[in-house]
């Protein structure tokens, strides 16, 4: 079955202090999108979209798109400002793109067929590709999705909140997604919600989280153009920061009974950038998978 890989990478990295999306952190220079495609190419997915800055198309031809395109189907397009509806005036103080839906809208002209999203600066597992590609077989047409959750104990960081949407499941299937901002590790091993109060929300450290590791068909697109149509009719003049995002996105649409998504989680190890300080033990853990066989010397060769 064909099946696309849309990964999202024109995010600004503000937290990370640069482009973590193509930072270097394999053995050979690996960033970290690179095991992500690897990965999906042996489980079955024969096309790369890149979702990135037009400024961006070059490198990442150099560092990685060229060679992949040798294998599989390789399509770059843009997360800009140009793509917003022309009822929306865009403030001049804004910078940042339009959140994880207005990224994935921007592949809907090269994407036909059942596709994964996922972010650019995370690590999801060998095994979790598999899982995806697997269900993306048996996705109906319409009115369904399904999503592969990680632990959240495996996904905080010890420098810093992460935002995360943190998943109820009911019979298999995703009940509710609460996007959650600034949850953070505590010195009592626990794992809190800062965002209301200083001593936070003590969180279970098994629930299952989004990654943003989504699975559609084309009809989603139809979806999400109508809901990223009324984000925008909804934002305040000057809200130069408000994000559309998939949880939210996903999380009204199951509310209004739109969709069903399937639930899939995985024992995988996930690993992702959000600071500077996150990069020493995520070569780390990459440099291990490396010497234990699960990845060849080089992904480049």
């Amino acid at each position: 079955m064909d099946a696309a890989l849309v990964i999202m990478a024109a995010g600004m990295g503000s937290r990370y202090g640069g482009n973590k999306q193509i930072d270097g952190m394999g053995p050979n220079g690996e960033i970290l999108m690179e095991y992500s495609i690897y990965d999906a190419i042996r489980a079955g997915f024969n096309k790369i979209v890149f979702v990135i800055k037009p400024e961006m198309e070059e490198t990442l031809k150099e560092l990685c798109g060229n060679r992949i395109a040798k294998q599989v189907e390789v399509a770059y397009v843009y997360q800009t400002f140009d793509s917003i509806p022309d009822f929306y005036h865009i403030p001049e103080e804004r910078t940042k793109p339009f959140g994880t839906v207005h990224a994935v809208l921007a592949a809907k002209d090269v994407v036909d067929s059942p596709f994964a999203v996922l972010n650019a600066d995370d690590y999801y597992g060998v095994s979790a590709f598999k899982t995806m590609y697997d269900a993306l077989c048996d996705l109906p047409e319409t009115g369904a999705a399904c999503m592969v959750g990680y632990r959240l104990k495996n996904t905080v960081s010890e420098n810093g909140t992460v935002t995360r949407g943190v998943c109820s499941v009911e019979d298999g299937k995703l009940a509710k997604v609460t996007e959650t901002y600034k949850i953070k590790p505590f010195d009592d091993g626990t794992i809190r919600d800062i965002n209301f109060h200083e001593e936070g929300d003590i969180i279970d450290p098994d629930s299952l989280v989004s990654m943003n590791f989504w699975g559609f068909t084309p009809w989603m697109f139809e979806v999400m153009d109508t809901y990223f149509e009324n984000f925008l009719r909804d934002l305040e003049p000057d809200n130069i920061k408000g994000e559309c995002l998939l949880p939210i996105m996903i999380d009204e649409l199951m509310r209004n009974k739109k969709v069903e998504v399937e639930m899939y989680s995985t024992d995988c190890v996930w690993f992702g950038i959000t600071y500077k300080e996150d990069k020493p033990e995520v070569e780390k853990s990459i440099r291990a998978l490396h010497d234990n066989g699960t990845y060849p010397p080089s992904l480049k060769d």
